[in-house]
């Protein structure tokens, strides 16, 4: 199964980003706007500058009060695994759990077309293993 597979099944193909000038503030209102565990950075939509998750946020915001009124710049990762869409899932699990990530941008020509987070992947599994189940379980009381 492809990465392309995955994201085809998304319910939305929106990806959201916020601007490196954005403040942390305005992330985390967007955070909870769209439901989600992180963001892309990216000055344009399209280019990858970084990553910034909700646990960049409480990272920084235990050891600086501050941190809300500041740039996304300032607290986002910047070396970002990326992957394309026609890489293998098994490829894009083990990445993720080697570097204990949990949101990777999809990429296409260098331009950002989607987002995988982990429960993409679990979710995208269950489904692989139930119908593996209902396909045993035809077999297995045919008559």
């Amino acid at each position: 199964m492809r990465i392309q597979d995955v994201l085809n099944a998304k319910p939305s193909h929106e990806v959201v980003t916020v601007t490196p000038d954005a403040t942390v503030r305005d992330l985390v209102g967007l955070l909870a706007q769209h439901n989600v565990g992180a963001l892309i950075v990216s000055t344009d939509g399209a280019a990858v500058e970084g990553i910034v998750s909700e646990r960049d946020i409480v990272r920084r915001l235990h050891g600086e009060a501050g941190v809300l009124d500041r740039p996304v710049g300032e607290i986002m990762t910047t070396s970002v695994y990326t992957c394309e869409g026609e890489q293998s899932v098994t490829d894009l699990m083990q990445l993720m759990t080697e570097h204990r990530i949990r949101h990777v941008p999809v990429v296409s020509d260098g331009a950002l077309t989607g987002v995988i987070s982990i429960g993409d992947l679990v979710k995208h599994r269950i489904g692989e293993l139930e119908f593996e189940r209902d396909q045993l379980d035809s077999y297995v009381h045919q008559t």
